[in-house]
């Protein structure tokens, strides 16, 4: 597994990436016949160390586990006793997957599409002629640039399991039992919305 370890405003000492290294596989090992890469990220906030770790575990199968602590060791193992808190959750659906992911070869049309997502730069004379707008909100918000994404074709379950396991607020994927294309997201109450169009319309 290719694993890159990153500062911001950190020094990362040479324990601290061995120590990186024997968490990821002993994760990977436990749960993924094979795990592609991840990308770990220590900072600093205050008086306290966060570490960021993002797992790409198969075709469009991404993990996240994040953690905070007085020293960048301890914030590493909370980041990774996350991701496994995860994985425990999903384990046998996720080898399922892993396993289908590693196997399978991506038909020409077949089950998935592609989506891009681009950067958009705040314009930022038409903020200057209306300073009134905060900066970052609005119209004059930022997109943040992200690698193209896969939209896969996933049960509503499945869905909501890999949106879990990336903590990510939303995901759009193609209905295995229409062929539609769906969004789950999470509400402010905790609870999952599902988006599924009406064909009728």
């Amino acid at each position: 597994m290719q694993i890159k370890v990153s500062g911001k405003q950190v020094e990362l000492s040479d324990a601290l990436r061995v120590r990186v290294g024997q968490q990821l596989d002993a994760i990977a090992g436990k749960y993924f016949d094979q795990a592609l890469e991840a990308q770990v990220t220590f900072s600093r906030a205050r008086s306290f160390f966060t570490c960021d770790i993002n797992m790409h575990a198969g075709r469009g199968l991404t993990l996240r586990g994040e953690g905070e602590a007085a020293d960048a060791h301890a914030a590493l193992d909370d980041a990774a006793e996350h991701l496994a808190k995860r994985l425990r959750r999903y384990r046998r659906r996720i080898n399922d997957h892993a396993r289908a992911a590693a196997n399978r070869t991506q038909e020409a049309n077949g089950g998935s599409a592609n989506a891009h997502q681009y950067v958009v730069r705040e314009d930022e004379e038409a903020h200057a002629a209306s300073p009134e707008a905060p900066q970052g909100t609005g119209a004059y918000a930022t997109v943040i640039a992200e690698t193209p994404t896969e939209i896969l074709e996933l049960s509503v379950s499945d869905a909501v399991m890999r949106m879990d396991l990336a903590d990510q607020p939303l995901l759009m994927f193609r209905n295995v039992a229409t062929g539609a294309f769906n969004v789950i997201y999470r509400r402010s109450d905790g609870h999952i919305g599902w988006i599924d169009p009406d064909k009728s319309v």
